[in-house]
C-alpha cells in the first residue's frame, strides 16, 4: 500500500516534469530521446551493447558523481572487460559527461522510479551487479533490484550534514529500503555511523574513502599546454582566472573583482564556466549589458586574435572543465559564494592548481578543511574578501605553486578508496 501510494504520487510529478525534460533534452540535442529513456523506452538498437552478456550498472546522478566514478569505471573496465557496463545518469549534463567515457559500453538516463518502469527496464537489462554512487535512494528502484535477486552496492556513500536530519526524520521509511542494500561503501567513519543509525545492518557497512581522491590527471606537456592554449587563444603573457561550475549570484561578484584587477593594470584573463551550461545565454547577456567582450569556448576558435585583457571566455561547452583548469593560474570554485554547497576542488588540485572557493562548502566539507589544513587551497569568508585575496595570489607565484604542490599531495595521500571499492564489489560478484 506504501509503493502504490508513492506511485501515484511520482506518477502526478512525472506529469508535471515532462515538458520541462522535452525543453532540456532539446536544449542538448536529446529531443525526446531523453524522456523516452526515462521511462523505459529505447530506439531500434540501443541497446545492442548488452549483446547478452553479464552487465555491471552504475548509476551517477549528476555531473560530480560521473567525474567521480571514473576511476572505478576504468578499474571495472580492467577487471572485468568481459562485461557490458552501462552507466546512467539523471541530468543532461552528467549524461553528456557519461557519454564521453570510453569505457562505458552503453550510457542511459536513468528510469524514473515508478514500479512497473523499473520492472519493465530490468527485465530488458538484466543487470548481475548495480553500482548506485554516493547517496540516491530510490525506494522502487532498489526494492526491485531485491526481488529480481540483483546486488545493489553504495558506492562513495556520504550523508551530508543537511541531508541527515531529514532522513532520520523518515526512518521508518528509508530503514526497510536500506535493508535490502547488499553492501554499503562509505566516504567516512561518521558517514557510516549515520547510514546505520538511519537503518542500514551494520554489518554491512565497510568504511572505503573517497573515491574522489583517485581521481588520475596529469598537467598537460608543454606542447599540449602549448596547443591548448593557441585553441583557447590565450596568450601565455597573460594571467588566467578560471571561475568553475559558477552559480546564480556569483557571477555578478567574480566580473566585479575581475573588472578592477584589469582596471588596475593587471594583464589578466577571465574564463568563466557556470555549473549549468544551458544559463550561458542570460550570463552572456549579462556580461554584454555590463559592457564586457565575451567570447564564446563553442566559437572561439574562429577568431583568429588572442584574448586581451579585460575580456572574458565563457564556458558554455560539456567536458572541459579540466582543459580550463590546466591553463589556469589560479582556480575559483563556484557553488561556494552562494548556499549550493560548493563542487570538488579535487579536480583543479589534480593539475597542481591552487583554488579559493567560499564559505558554502558543506557538501564538501571533509575536501575543502583538509585543502584548508595543508595549505592546497584558501576559503574566504564572504565575497567582499574576493577581490583582495585574488590579487593577493595572482601577485605571488611562489605561494601559488606551493598551494598547487600541497592540493596535488592531499590527493597522493588519501588514494585507495577505489581499490577498497573494488574488493567489496568482487566479494559480492563471487557470492
Amino acid at each position: 500500500m506504501v509503493y502504490l501510494l508513492y506511485d501515484i504520487i511520482l506518477l502526478t510529478l512525472c506529469l508535471l516534469l515532462v515538458p520541462f525534460y522535452l525543453v532540456r533534452g532539446l536544449k542538448y540535442g536529446n529531443k525526446g530521446r531523453s524522456v523516452l529513456e526515462r521511462f523505459g523506452f529505447y530506439r531500434t538498437g540501443r541497446l545492442e551493447a548488452l549483446g547478452g552478456k553479464g552487465v555491471i550498472w552504475v548509476h551517477a546522478a549528476s555531473v560530480g558523481e560521473t567525474r567521480a566514478v571514473i576511476p572505478l569505471i576504468r578499474s571495472l573496465r580492467r577487471d572485468h572487460p568481459e562485461v557490458t557496463l552501462m552507466l546512467s545518469n539523471c541530468t543532461e549534463t552528467g549524461h553528456a559527461i557519461a557519454e564521453g567515457i570510453p569505457e562505458i559500453d552503453l550510457a542511459l538516463f536513468f528510469p524514473v522510479d515508478l514500479s512497473w518502469v523499473v520492472r519493465k527496464v530490468f527485465q530488458r537489462m538484466r543487470p548481475n551487479l548495480i553500482v548506485i554512487v554516493e547517496t540516491e535512494i530510490w525506494p522502487n528502484f532498489i526494492r526491485i533490484a531485491h526481488e529480481m535477486d540483483i546486488p545493489v552496492v553504495l558506492a562513495n556513500g556520504r550523508i551530508s550534514d543537511r541531508s541527515y536530519p531529514r532522513y532520520l526524520r523518515g526512518r521508518f521509511w528509508f530503514a526497510p529500503i536500506l535493508k535490502k542494500i547488499t553492501f554499503f561503501c562509505m566516504q567516512g567513519g561518521q558517514d557510516a555511523q549515520r547510514i546505520c543509525r538511519m537503518g542500514a545492518p551494520p554489518a554491512r557497512v565497510v568504511v572505503t574513502g573517497n573515491i574522489k581522491f583517485d581521481l588520475q590527471v596529469s598537467p598537460p606537456s608543454a606542447k599540449d599546454a602549448k596547443s591548448l592554449l593557441g585553441a583557447l587563444r590565450l596568450s601565455p603573457e597573460f594571467q588566467v582566472l578560471v571561475a568553475g561550475s559558477t552559480h546564480p549570484g556569483e557571477e555578478k561578484e567574480i566580473v566585479k573583482a575581475y573588472r578592477g584587477l584589469c582596471e588596475a593594470g593587471r594583464d589578466l584573463i577571465l574564463i568563466l564556466v557556470p555549473r549549468h551550461p544551458e544559463r550561458c545565454r542570460s550570463v552572456a547577456q549579462m556580461l554584454d549589458g555590463q559592457g564586457f567582450c565575451v567570447q564564446l569556448r563553442s566559437s572561439i576558435e574562429a577568431r583568429q586574435e588572442a584574448l586581451r585583457p579585460g575580456e572574458i571566455l565563457l564556458g558554455d561547452t560539456l567536458g572541459e572543465m579540466l582543459k580550463f583548469y590546466s591553463v589556469a593560474d589560479l582556480v575559483f570554485l563556484g557553488g561556494s559564494l552562494v548556499p549550493v554547497g560548493g563542487h570538488n576542488a579535487l579536480e583543479a588540485s589534480a593539475l597542481q592548481k591552487p583554488v579559493i572557493f567560499g564559505p558554502y562548502m558543506h557538501n564538501f566539507k571533509d575536501i575543502s578543511t583538509l585543502l584548508i589544513t595543508t595549505g592546497g587551497g584558501i576559503q574566504i569568508k564572504d565575497r567582499d574578501e574576493l577581490p583582495n585575496m585574488l590579487e593577493q595570489l595572482l601577485d605571488d607565484p611562489v605561494r601559488r605553486k606551493k598551494m598547487g604542490e600541497a592540493g596535488h599531495a592531499l590527493l597522493q595521500q588519501n588514494a585507495g578508496a577505489t581499490r577498497r571499492t573494488l574488493k567489496v564489489i568482487q566479494q559480492v560478484l563471487e557470492n
